[in-house]
This record gives structure tokens, sequence and C-alpha cells, in this order.
């Protein structure tokens, strides 16, 4: 038996739940009370999403009772380290709240002392894992700069530091997570990329539609280049652009993170996902550079990456014939 059909069985044994990945949702200060019940809102659909995908769920924030463990800013840097074991189960941190940014540094704020994208970086470096994090509050955009790294996808709701204003990007951010109508490539399933772009999109439509300049573009960043890219430089799915001096473009990984997986995925364990997820991104790579090679190599070499690929999903077949035998 291959290394992968071990993983494979041992994961249906076992009896692996659809999702094998950890949700932290953080709720900033609201401010205004009409603020702090709409991010409450936001926060409580998400956790139901993850509570659906039978993900890990922990809420933290303005709707709970002061914790005897310290300020916001503390627990949320102490439940950082408990999340910090090397493991191929993805860490998804969303932001829920208000930002600000004093043209140096970036803050989310939360009761107590705010939390600075230098801060975050900080206690997210010795992480050894699959990454998401998504900032959905105004003023977001340095926390792109501070927090992209490699195996890692960086969501903000602006593109500087500048943009201020109330940001509603988190609001459709997480209704996209539970839409079928944000599964743009008909998968059965939304991946993380498929959510900011259609969360984009409806951010994009709510300003138009107000007849009002629009004060947020989110980005999403995934390369580890500290730049970001906008949601309207795909076409569907498929990156039309990359940025500047990118070496590849964004939204590669982002489309591999789920929170409510289709059938087959959630049979896989987080070992084949990261070995489907290797073979995936060679194929991306080799498909870029197309062009620089002559046919009889680019499908000899493609050929090598497919069966592989092939033999993983056949695996998962099978798997899931004798799970119905039982």
């Amino acid at each position: 038996m291959s290394l992968l059909q071990s993983n494979l069985v041992q994961g249906a044994e076992q009896g692996v739940p659809g999702n094998n990945a950890d949700l932290l949702i953080v709720v900033g200060a609201g401010g205004e009370a009409s603020y702090g019940e709409m991010f409450v809102e936001w926060a409580t659909m998400l956790k139901a999403v993850g509570e659906e995908a039978q993900a890990r769920v922990e809420l933290l924030g303005s709707f709970e009772p002061d914790s005897a463990e310290g300020s916001l800013k503390d627990l949320l840097k102490k439940k950082i380290e408990v999340y910090s074991k090397e493991t191929q189960e993805p860490l998804w941190i969303a932001l829920i709240g208000h930002g600000t940014f004093n043209g140096r540094t970036a803050k989310f704020n939360v009761k107590g002392p705010d939390i600075s994208s230098e801060e975050l970086a900080s206690w997210l470096k010795p992480l050894k894992r699959p990454v998401a994090v998504m900032n959905t509050s105004s003023a977001s955009a340095p926390f792109l700069n501070a927090l992209s790294g490699p195996n890692r996808v960086v969501l903000t709701a602006t593109r500087d530091g500048f943009e201020l204003n109330f940001a509603r990007f988190g609001s459709y951010l997480v209704n996209a997570f539970g839409s079928e109508s944000a599964d743009l490539d008909k998968d059965g399933q939304t991946s993380l990329l498929e959510a900011f772009i259609m969360a984009s999109r409806q951010v994009g439509e709510f300003y138009e539609i107000e007849g009002r300049l629009a004060s947020e573009h989110a980005l999403l960043d995934d390369t580890g280049d500290q730049k970001g890219i906008p949601a309207n430089w795909f076409k569907g799915v498929r990156p039309v652009k990359r940025a500047e001096g990118s070496n590849q473009p964004d939204g590669r990984i982002a489309s591999q993170f789920h929170l409510i997986e289709n059938e087959i995925e959630s049979l896989m364990s987080p070992e084949v996902k990261q070995q489907r997820d290797v073979l995936e991104q060679a194929i991306f790579e080799l498909r870029d550079h197309r062009e620089d090679m002559d046919d009889e190599a680019y499908y000899k070499r493609l050929e090598a990456l497919l069966i592989p690929f092939a033999e993983l999903y056949q695996s998962l077949d099978t798997d899931q014939a004798e799970i119905n035998k039982r």
C-alpha cells in the first residue's frame, strides 16, 4: 500500500470530519452600538459556517464578558501560541471590526490595547502550517504587507491604510462562504479565492447602486510578495494579471482553502491535501511556462504530473466505495 493510500484509509477509518481546520474569529470594538451589532452578526454567521464545516471554531471579542486572562490582545496572542504546532491543518483567522492607520502603523481596534499589524505578524511568525488571515476592517491594507509570507493567504478590505471609512467587505465575505452562487468553478464548494471575488464584486455593486464613490477596495495576497491584487484581476477564478515584479499570480493557494468542503475534499486527510496541492501548484507553474517549451517537453512533464494527480483521485473513489460497503 502506498503512503497516499495509507493516509486515505487511515482518514476514513478514523472518521476524519469534513474539515480539519481551526477557525479563530476576533470581533473588534464596535464604537457605536449599530456597528457593534453588525460585527457580532457577521461573526455569528461565520461561526455557523465553521460549525457546518466541522472546523474547530473559537470566538473572541467585544460581545463576550471581560476575560480574567487579560485584555483581548493578550488573549489573542495566547490563542495563537496554542495554534503554533506544526501541522498541515489550516488556521483561519478573521478580524471583524474597525481599523485605524496613522500614516505609520495600522491597528485593529479591540477592547483595551489595539492590535497592530506588526504585533500580529510577530505572533504568527513561529507557525508552520497553512494560514489564512481575513482582515475585514477599515484601513486594513498595511496588514497585508506585514503578514504576507509563504503558505499564507492574506485578505484585506482596503487597498491602502487611508481608506478609513467603515468597510462592508466583511458582511459580503461571510455570506459568500455559505452561498452556492459564490462557487464560481462549480465544484461543489466555495474557496477563499471565490469568496474574495464574490464579496469584492458585491461591495462594488453596493456603492454603484447607492451612487457613491467606493471607499474600500479589497486585496488578496498569497504569493508572499507583500503586494496583493484586486478581484477584477481575475476572469472567473483564473488570474489574468499579476502584481508587478511578481514571479507568479496570486490566487492559487487561496483557491485551495475551503471551509465547507465537497464530498471528495472531505475524504482527504491534511497530508493527502498537501500532496494534492503540491501537484496542483506544479501543474499551474508548468502552464505558466508553456510558451517557453516545445510541445514534446511540455506534454511529457504534464503527463508526469497528471498521472499521480489522477491516481490520487482514483484512490479516493476506491476508498469511498469501501466505506459505502460497510
